[in-house]
């Protein structure tokens, strides 16, 4: 029969949440003072209690075993507060339960929820001896594998937390609610507890709102020094201010609620602005945090090495201008040593000095070019004798170059000795064909100035007949050791200012291209995206050379097979040997015109005689040579239909009256000051043909 224990008028406890707080849970009493009895738990606190004697609480559970032992029911000894339990005092209790006919010991923690199901389940197994034996854990082992289970619900708890709560402000009653039916929640929650549960929710919410707040501060710094360089962009306004002074600046200026927002409340992080999306300005506030003052004091920084890094580009400029070492065409690698100090190379890069170095010595030369032509014309009488083709015998440029050599002017483009003769030869063929198109002062020409002065003042009603004087001419010139470029500058030497060459009376626009390398390297290829060539003129003047020319042109071939257009495989070519200096006749000679009018036959091209001795200056193909190989190059063209026919401009009827102006080309009286009266007059018409006005 089940024991009776008498307990009249004595609460019930089903939750040990109700110990000491009887009075806030509901007051149940057992029914009539009695309860059956099945079994006993016999609890033994083992942790160091105040004013306790453990041996007497011993002593006490030792005559309290005495009364139960009577009753006949099974007895569990209970350790309990074992997460503070005293060594020695678990192993007098484990002592006292062996000697009591070997008690069953069940080591337990109810702070922990350690073994106190365990403690339950043994008592029934006692009790009804049907069921399994229970496997009693030591208290240690338990808690280990309870940590574990407890950590690994954790680790799905915060999992599935993290997937439902995206925002810093969601509440916890309507999360809760939504993970309700989730086992992960369920298995937490039946482990730790609910309040846990809201505990590690709102740990991630706080951890979500910081790093919102920690985007905004990163978004409001990156923009802080846009700020600044818009607000306080000069250095002087600044640089004596105290930070105060500054703050007090920045909201003076007319701007300032561009860039920043003061706020009412701060700091800013703390506030509703933290949430407004709207509103990208800075706090002003913001300004107070050291990550804003580091901004600040950089902005300054950065001011004051501009002002330096000016200061220094300055004063190059100053010293480029000052030093006698520059001259025109001298390279960098000549001129640093004398213009550079260590200054210079702590606050900018090499390159930047490369850079306004190059932009100075473009000034030097373009103004020693301006003098140098303004010598040429100063002595017209050195080219008065010429042959009518203009053409300077090499005997004939050497006094010149004797008669200029002593004036200053002459000297200044010593390192630029092609340019020079480039000069001397254009100035040549400007004074045998004077045109506006070869005349030195480009853009300046008179000519030139005459027809915009005419075309702004007279607009034509129609369509102007395109020019068919001018098109557009692509040579390649290939050459070995110099020949190609060296041909390149004497053909450039005989062209007007702006690249274009007369045949037959008609101006053309030339673009050439000299290639001395491996032609199957980009840089080297006959065909670019922005050349297309027309024709190859091939150069030669000793075997290697020769064989270079075969090879260059077999390449060529070979890769345009590769792709869809086959032009540079059926470009027009031309092989031409070039004398060398001082050689004009001998066996070599004749070897190499052999040699050449045999590759020429197995090509299919024109082959050229080398040019006779003394007919020009420098010359590695006269100009008739030239004048050939380009007119061959049109006739080419004309054959694919590759330059329109477009009739010649009309005659210009007669005028009413003809004016004939005298100006020079650079005058200080320009044509405008001319023409202004004449043109601004009511009766000033243009002629018929479009030619002429009055």
């Amino acid at each position: 029969a089940a024991t009776k224990l008498a307990s009249a008028e004595k609460l019930m406890y089903f939750c040990t949440d109700q110990l000491g707080l009887e009075q806030d849970f509901e007051q149940k009493q057992m029914p009539d003072g009695k309860l059956p009895v099945d079994g006993f738990l016999l609890c033994v606190d083992v942790s160091r209690g105040m004013n306790r004697n453990f041996d007497e609480q011993l002593k006490f559970v030792s005559n309290l075993y005495n009364q139960l032992a009577k009753t006949k029911k099974p007895v569990v000894v209970v350790l309990t507060k074992c997460d503070e339990g005293v060594e020695r005092y678990i192993r007098d209790a484990h002592a006292f339960a062996l000697g009591k006919k070997n008690l069953q010991v069940v080591e337990t923690s109810a702070r922990s929820n350690v073994n106190v199901d365990l403690a339950f389940s043994t008592l029934v197994q006692l009790v009804d001896k049907s069921r399994g034996k229970a496997k009693i854990i030591p208290y240690f082992e338990a808690l280990k594998q309870q940590s574990q289970q407890i950590a690994a619900a954790k680790d799905k708890y915060e999992w599935l937390v993290s997937r439902i709560v995206k925002s810093h402000n969601e509440a916890w009653p309507n999360v809760s609610r939504k993970m309700q039916p989730a086992p992960e929640f369920q298995d937490y929650v039946y482990l730790e507890g609910t309040q846990k549960a809201k505990k590690l929710f709102l740990q991630h919410v706080q951890r979500l709102k910081q790093e919102h707040i920690e985007r905004r501060r990163k978004t409001y710094l990156a923009l802080l020094p846009q700020a600044l360089d818009a607000l306080v962009p000069e250095l002087d306004e600044i640089d004596h201010l105290s930070r105060a002074k500054a703050e007090k600046l920045l909201e003076a200026k007319p701007d300032f609620l561009k860039w920043f927002v003061v706020l009412e409340e701060t700091p800013w992080d703390a506030t509703s602005h933290v949430d407004s999306a709207d509103n990208e300005r800075i706090p002003f506030d913001l300004l107070e945090t050291p990550a804003a003052e580091q901004l600040y004091e950089a902005h300054l920084e950065k001011l004051r090495n501009e002002r330096k890094r000016a200061e220094m580009r300055r004063a190059f400029r100053e010293n480029l201008e000052s030093s006698p070492f520059v001259t025109p065409g001298k390279p960098w690698e000549e001129a640093r040593s004398f213009i550079m100090n260590e200054d210079f190379y702590l606050w900018l890069e090499e390159s930047v000095y490369m850079d306004i170095y190059g932009k100075h010595q473009k000034q030097l030369i373009d103004k020693a070019k301006e003098d140098f032509q303004e010598l040429l014309l100063e002595y017209s009488e050195l080219f008065y004798e010429l042959e009518l083709d203009a053409k300077p015998s090499k005997e004939k440029m050497g006094v010149i170059q004797e008669v200029l050599g002593e004036e200053q002017r002459f000297k200044a483009l010593q390192k630029l000795q092609a340019e020079r003769d480039a000069l001397i030869l254009k100035h040549i063929h400007f004074v045998y064909h004077p045109t506006k198109e070869t005349c030195p002062s480009c853009g300046a020409c008179v000519d030139a100035r005459v027809e915009q002065l005419l075309g702004s003042r007279f607009v034509r009603t129609r369509n102007p007949l395109p020019d068919a004087n001018v098109d557009r001419i692509n040579l390649v010139i290939l050459g070995k050791d110099g020949l190609a470029r060296e041909l390149a500058n004497e053909i450039r030497a005989l062209c007007t200012s702006d690249d274009k060459y007369v045949i037959e009376g008609k101006m053309y626009e030339l673009s050439l291209r000299p290639i001395e390398g491996n032609v199957r390297l980009p840089v080297n290829a006959f065909q670019t995206p922005t050349f297309q060539p027309h024709g190859c003129l091939c150069l030669y003047n000793s075997k290697e050379s020769l064989s270079y020319v075969v090879e260059s042109i077999e390449k060529s071939r070979e890769s345009a097979a590769g792709r869809r257009d086959n032009h540079p495989a059926q470009l027009p070519l031309t092989l031409a040997l070039v004398n060398k200096r001082g050689d004009a006749g001998g066996e070599t000679l004749q070897s190499l015109v052999q040699q050449g009018q045999q590759i020429a036959s197995k090509l299919q091209c024109v082959f050229l005689e080398p040019a006779a001795a003394g007919v020009g200056y420098g010359r590695n193909i006269n100009e008739k040579q030239i004048g050939q190989v380009l007119k061959g190059l049109l006739d080419s063209k004309r054959n694919l239909n590759l330059l329109g026919s477009t009739p010649g401009p009309k005659e210009a009827a007669d005028a009413d009256l003809r004016i004939a102006m005298c100006l020079m080309c650079g005058d200080p009286v320009s044509a405008e000051e001319v023409l202004g009266p004449i043109l601004q007059a009511q009766a000033c018409r243009p002629a018929p043909g479009g030619a002429g006005a009055v």
